[in-house]
């Protein structure tokens, strides 16, 4: 009866994988399909207008929203992370306030969290429909993301790593920052792809807070539109749909390779191969 149960258990497993690779793949080649054909040199120009489409724009504010709200969340996400494991108390409970607080974060949709930027980020401080204030949003939305993995990182590090190094004479700060964080560098660089993936694949937040002017902002204050955001309007004006799956292939693309460059980096840093 063990057997049984264990053969079935294996056959449910690897048809639940192939339905999900299945999946994938069918929506990467769809994908490509239809949107290789309308790639083009005039998706590429500088200057966006209604003859060429161009992606180029909505793709350096892209790169801009993601470096910005990465630098906004990521420090405090890793830095409230190490709080929570290594010098806080077990039992606290303000730890546990904060952790119910992070997973009641990660819960929210992202268009609650478009209509909070709008009114907090545009209209009470008055930042306007702006790359600042869609990165701010955004680094509200992945906080609790990143805090979670680094927050589990930090965890799997064994206890005995902590103890030889306090053993050495090491105090708590070096021992967090030479011995715990480099070996959970591979943990926390899986969370920051994850939030990468949400903030460039982000529409329903940065409509509300970013605008989706079609040029390349000249500073924070300007307003921008994303790929994501670039893509919606495409495809809901209904006169350029075939430039929108080429930006969504160019979408892909690129999340594609800031995945395999923040995994590099992860291995480099934690010291894997």
């Amino acid at each position: 009866m063990k057997k049984v149960s264990e053969t079935i258990l294996k056959i449910i497993t690897i048809g639940a994988a192939i339905i999900t690779i299945s999946v994938l793949l069918f929506i990467i080649i769809f994908i490509l399909i239809k949107g290789t054909p309308y790639i083009k040199p005039s998706l590429f120009s500088l200057s966006y207008n209604s003859e060429n489409v161009s992606l180029m724009p909505a793709l350096i504010s892209t790169v801009a929203m993601t470096i910005l709200s990465l630098v906004i969340a990521a420090p405090v996400s890793i830095f409230a992370a190490i709080w929570l494991c290594e010098y806080a108390r077990r039992g606290n409970k303000l730890v546990k306030l904060v952790r119910i607080t992070a997973e009641t974060l990660s819960g929210i949709p992202s268009i609650v969290y478009g209509l909070f930027g709008m009114l907090f980020f545009v209209s009470f401080l008055g930042w306007g429909y702006s790359l600042l204030a869609g990165a701010f949003t955004l680094s509200v939305m992945i906080l609790p993301l990143i805090l979670r993995s680094t927050e589990e990182a930090l965890t799997a590090v064994p206890d005995a790593w902590r103890e030889g190094s306090f053993g050495l004479g090491a105090g708590k700060l070096r021992t967090v920052m030479r011995i715990i964080l480099p070996a959970a560098a591979p943990g926390i660089f899986s969370g920051i792809i994850l939030a990468v993936g949400r903030i460039v694949g982000e529409s329903a937040a940065l409509i509300y807070t970013a605008g989706s002017v079609a040029q390349i902002p000249e500073n924070v204050f300007a307003s921008a539109r994303t790929l994501s955001v670039h893509m919606y309007a495409l495809s809901s004006e209904g006169l350029h749909v075939g430039e929108g799956y080429a930006t969504a292939v160019i979408l892909l693309i690129v999340v594609v390779l800031i995945n395999a460059a923040s995994a590099a980096i992860a291995k480099k840093v934690g010291g894997y191969r």
